[in-house]
């Protein structure tokens, strides 16, 4: 590493260890369970909000990834914490799946089931029995798979369902749609399956699981991907029909370093299709999403470009095109790296004390009054974000 890298690298793991890290240790639910489910703007903590199925699949993930890399015996309690709020109450042990929704003491509060939430729960298993060693983590994480394959997947298409009742009926998928659409599939929906399939490959390297990986590169590629443009479609009917005129800058730059580190495990880093659309896809949002003052816009819809700077677009643009700089060594992608952590140092990062990021900020860096955490915002696109960092450089 040189010099500036390492400086990075230092500044970055100081950040997750004093600010993000200790932030939702903070918000441990001593006496229900899991974490408290809603910190709002002002920093005040509702201990009676409801607890997301995904934010607690995300939870679980944060800290055993965090014990995983900092042997802390403190972030293996909270992980622990966390799972065992997870497969005690967010879990459906009648109908099987995760809930979308528990209410503060655990009791089902929405028991709609989603294939999104069905994957981080693979997700965050794998990476606690990564971490531990704890085997019922990875039986879980097993049960949920064959879940998500034997009611999720329409294997004709092929491509992954969405929403459904608690009984596995398939519902309008109102929760994974957004910008006035009710998308049949989601790109968003099949980068999070592909994201949890390749941590379970990681700890369980089963022919069952490969298959399906190599079946989501397929659809990304043939399906999601446009290969004029380099972008990835957003919302799909059912003949997989793009029906909105959307990009999104950063699900797509995060998809970038996905698909990369699908390619890895499987060790097909070198397939000349996914490998090519890896760091084009990089050098796309490098070309057309990166601001003047360095920070990464949100995404268009038609001719207007929405300017806010999101929390968990500039964090997964980092690990993106740190990526693409280890794929291509073009220092352009770690000069991208480089402004981006300026920037978020400098509007992102909630400077108050108790802090932890802003959910946006806009143009002129003034933040907005959304929660600091909630059913989405967790700590996991940002602790990622360093962790992968910390791990890159570390490993250079």
């Amino acid at each position: 590493m040189n010099t500036k890298t390492t400086e990075l690298q230092s500044e970055i793991k100081e950040h997750w260890e004093k600010q993000i890290l200790p932030f939702w240790s903070n918000l441990k639910d001593t006496t229900h369970g899991g974490f408290y489910g809603w910190v709002g703007n002002d920093l005040q903590v509702n201990p009676q909000a409801p607890k997301g199925g995904i934010a607690t699949a995300r939870q679980l993930w944060s800290f055993a990834a965090a014990f995983r890399v900092t042997g802390n015996e403190r972030w293996r309690d909270h992980a622990e914490h966390a799972y065992r709020f997870l497969a005690d109450h967010v879990m459906d042990n009648e109908y099987g799946g995760m809930y979308w929704m528990v209410d503060y003491t655990g009791e089902a509060l929405d028991t709609s089931k989603h294939v999104y939430t069905q994957s981080f729960g693979v997700y965050s298993l794998s990476e606690y029995y990564r971490a531990t060693g704890d085997a019922s983590a990875l039986e879980l994480a097993k049960t949920l798979f064959a879940l998500i394959e034997d009611k999720g997947l329409d294997a004709e298409l092929p491509a992954y369902k969405e929403q459904f009742d608690r009984t596995w009926k398939e519902q309008p998928n109102e929760m994974l749609s957004e910008n006035g659409v009710i998308a049949d599939y989601t790109m968003n929906t099949h980068i999070h399956v592909l994201e949890a399939y390749t941590t379970l490959y990681r700890v369980w390297p089963d022919q069952q699981v490969r298959a399906a990986l190599e079946r989501l590169l397929g659809i990304l590629y043939e399906r999601v991907y446009d290969q004029d443009t380099t972008f990835l479609g957003v919302f799909f009917n059912k003949q997989w029909e793009s029906i909105i005129d959307l990009r999104s800058f950063g699900h797509d730059i995060e998809a970038s370093w996905l698909i990369d580190e699908a390619l890895k495990v499987l060790g097909m880093e070198q397939h000349p299709e996914y490998a090519a659309m890896v760091t084009d896809i990089a050098y796309n949002i490098s070309n057309v999403a990166v601001n003047a003052d360095g920070s990464l816009l949100n995404e268009q819809e038609g001719e207007h470009i929405d300017e806010k700077r999101i929390w968990w677009v500039q964090a997964e643009a980092m690990v993106g095109f740190y990526n693409a700089y280890q794929r291509t060594g073009d220092p352009l992608f770690l000069e991208r790296v480089e402004r981006l952590w300026t920037y978020t140092k400098g509007n992102i990062i909630d400077q108050r004390a108790g802090g932890e990021w802003y959910w946006s900020v806009d143009g002129n860096g003034t933040p907005d009054q959304s929660e600091i955490a909630g059913p989405w915002k967790c700590p996991y696109h940002n602790s990622r974000f360093c962790i992968e960092l910390i791990e890159r450089m570390g490993s250079e």
